[in-house]
C-alpha cells in the first residue's frame, strides 16, 4: 500500500503542474492575441493597409516578435519540465513495484481445463462491459466453449467460428438499460422489470417499486404542471402497497408541496442524486441474479485479489529461496501463508480445524461430534483409539461413527 501512495504522490505532482501549465499557457496566449490584435488595429488606423511602416512602428513590431518568441520559449521550457515530472512517475513505479512476477508462478498451473476456464471468464467479462466485438474476436481466437447465459438454462457452444446472437442478447440488453439509467432514463428498466416481475418477486426484489418511485419523483420535479400525470401514475404503486406502505405515503404527502416546489419542502430528501447510483447497483444485482451471473465480474474480482496478494507472495517467495526451504510451497491449490483480501472478498464460510490448524477441504471435511464440537476428518481419524473417541474439548466419549459431516 505504501508503494501505491508513493506513486500516487508523484502523479499528483504531475497533475498539479499540468493544471498550472494549462492555465499559464491559456493566459499567455490570450495576452499575446490581444496585444497583436491591438497593434494591428493601431497600424491600420495610423497609416492604412498599403503604407510603409515608420521607424517607430518597425521597432514596435520587432519588440512584438521578441515578446512572442520569449513566450513560446517559456511555454516550451515549462512543457519540458512536465516531461521530466512524468518520467519521475515511471521511475517511481519501477522502484516501488516488482516488474518480474514470474517467481510466484507455479509450473503447470494452466492446464487445458484451467486455460479454457480463464478464456471463458475473459470473454464473459467483455460481454458484461458491452464490448461485444472484442468478445467475439476472443471467441474466434481462443476457439473455446463459451458459457452461454440465458434466462432459461446454461449451455455450451463451440465458438471458434461465430457467436450466436442469443449469447449476446442478455448482455446487450443489460448494458443498454444501464446506459439509459446513467442518463436518468427509466423507461427501458421499467419495461424490463415489468416483463420479469414474477422472477423478481420470487427473489424478494424491490427493483420495480424503486423504479416506479424514481419515475414518480421525476414527475414531482415538474411542479404543478405534472400534478395530474403524477396522480395518474400513482396507480402503479397499488401492487406494492403491502410491503412499501410507508414509502408510498411519503410520496403522496409530497404532492401537497408541488406549488412551492419539492426542493423547498420537508420532502427535499426525495431529490437526493445518490438514489440514481443506487438504482444502477440494484438493477445490476437483480439482473445478474436472474441471469445466473455474479454481481461483479469474476475476472475483475480475481484481478483485484491478485493485486492485494501479489506483494505478500513475492516477499514469502524471496524468503523461501533465501533460506532454501524446499517443499514449503509446491501445491497448486494452496498458498504458504494466509492473505487477507478483506470482507468484500468473503463469498462463503471457511472452517479451520482447531486441532490440526488447517482449512478443511472436500477430501477433509468438517465433522460434528455428538457433543457439538467440530473438528476435521483427519483430526478425527488421528484421535480415536479403538472404538472410542474422547472429545478434545470436553470429557464426553463417543464412537467415531457417530460423527456427522456438516456443510457451512
Amino acid at each position: 500500500m505504501d508503494q501505491c501512495v508513493t506513486v500516487e504522490r508523484e502523479l499528483e505532482k504531475v497533475l498539479h503542474k499540468f493544471s498550472g501549465y494549462g492555465q499559464l499557457c491559456e493566459r499567455g496566449l490570450e495576452e499575446l492575441i490581444d496585444y497583436t490584435g491591438g497593434l494591428k488595429h493601431e497600424i491600420l488606423q495610423s497609416q492604412g493597409q498599403d503604407a510603409e511602416l515608420s521607424g517607430t512602428l518597425s521597432l514596435v513590431l520587432t519588440q512584438c516578435c521578441k515578446r512572442i518568441k520569449d513566450t513560446v520559449q517559456k511555454l516550451a521550457s515549462d512543457h519540458k519540465d512536465i516531461h521530466s515530472s512524468v518520467s519521475r512517475v515511471g521511475k517511481a513505479i519501477d522502484k516501488n513495484f516488482d516488474s518480474d512476477i514470474s517467481s510466484v508462478g507455479i509450473d503447470g498451473c494452466w492446464q487445458a481445463d484451467s486455460q479454457r476456464l480463464l478464456n471463458e471468464v475473459m470473454v464473459e467479462h467483455f460481454f458484461r462491459q458491452g464490448m461485444l466485438d472484442v468478445a467475439e474476436e476472443l471467441c474466434q481466437g481462443f476457439c473455446v466453449c463459451v458459457h452461454i447465459i440465458s434466462c432459461s438454462k446454461p449451455s455450451l457452444k463451440e465458438s471458434g467460428l461465430s457467436v450466436d446472437p442469443s449469447q449476446k442478447e442478455p448482455f446487450v440488453e443489460l448494458n443498454r438499460i444501464l446506459e439509459a439509467l446513467k442518463v436518468r432514463v427509466l423507461r427501458p428498466a421499467l419495461e424490463w422489470a415489468v416483463s420479469n416481475r414474477e422472477m423478481l418477486i420470487a427473489q424478494n426484489s424491490s427493483l420495480e417499486f424503486k423504479l416506479h418511485r424514481l419515475y414518480f419523483i421525476s414527475l414531482l420535479m415538474g411542479g404543478t404542471t405534472n400534478q395530474r400525470e403524477a396522480l395518474q401514475y400513482a396507480k402503479n404503486f397499488q401492487p406494492f402497497a403491502l410491503n412499501h406502505q410507508k414509502d408510498i405515503q411519503v410520496l403522496m404527502g409530497s404532492l401537497v408541496y408541488l406549488r412551492q416546489g419539492i426542493e423547498n419542502s420537508p420532502y427535499v430528501h426525495l431529490l437526493d442524486a445518490n438514489q440514481w447510483a443506487d438504482i444502477c447497483d440494484i438493477f445490476t444485482r437483480d439482473a445478474c441474479a436472474l441471469l445466473g451471473l455474479s454481481v461483479e465480474s469474476p475476472l475483475s474480482v480475481s484481478f483485484s485479489a491478485g493485486c492485494v496478494a501479489l506483494p505478500a507472495l513475492i516477499n514469502i517467495k524471496a524468503v523461501i529461496e533465501q533460506r532454501q526451504c524446499t517443499g514449503v510451497w509446491n501445491q497448486k491449490d494452496e498458498l504458504p501463508i494466509e492473505v487477507d483480501l478483506g470482507k468484500k472478498c468473503w463469498y462463503h464460510s471457511i472452517f479451520a480445524c482447531p486441532i490440526l490448524r488447517q482449512q478443511t477441504t472436500d477430501n477433509n471435511p468438517p465433522m460434528k461430534l455428538v457433543c457439538g464440537h467440530i473438528i476435521s476428518r483427519d483430526a478425527l481419524n488421528k484421535m480415536f483409539n479403538g472404538s472410542k473417541l474422547k472429545c478434545p474439548y470436553c470429557p464426553m466419549e463417543q464412537s467415531p461413527g457417530d460423527a456427522k459431516q456438516i456443510f457451512f
